[in-house]
């Protein structure tokens, strides 16, 4: 179990008035701003503490930085997430559990786990992309 410490209630606090994730750093100058004196160690570590209890989601940009939110659901669950804004999608996908277990089991495989997150546009950038037509065409 996790001791809650005010710097540990102040992070939740601040992502919970967050709707998208968020980098330590973004979070640490969030804190900052609203004069919580936090270390960025503390946030750090409170954010890897928060995401392997759960009760934060992680995702892993294109450049290997890890940003937070507060999980919105709290049972296993994935993410559809925005190229273009990063409005992020929660989802559960019970066929995709079943397909896991599956595999692990036809391998041997026990105690799994895993996390998906689906990279596409929401609707408000879905024109941004080009035609599937255009994309063949450069590619050429």
């Amino acid at each position: 179990m996790q001791r809650t410490t005010k710097q540990r209630t102040a992070i939740l606090e601040e992502l919970s008035r967050q709707e998208d994730f968020r980098s330590a750093q973004q979070l640490h100058d969030d804190l900052r701003s609203a004069g919580q004196a936090v270390g960025l160690a503390t946030v750090y570590r409170n954010l890897q503490a928060l995401a392997a209890a759960g009760q934060v989601d992680v995702l892993v940009t294109d450049d290997g930085e890890s940003i937070y939110r507060q999980c919105a659901q709290t049972a296993h669950h994935h993410h559809l997430v925005c190229r273009a804004c990063g409005a992020t999608v929660e989802f559960q996908a019970p066929q995709l559990e079943d397909w896991t277990r599956s595999v692990a089991a036809e391998h041997g495989f026990t105690d799994v786990h895993h996390t998906m997150e689906v990279f596409g546009l929401c609707p408000e950038h879905a024109g941004d992309a080009p035609a599937a037509e255009d994309a063949e065409v450069a590619g050429r």
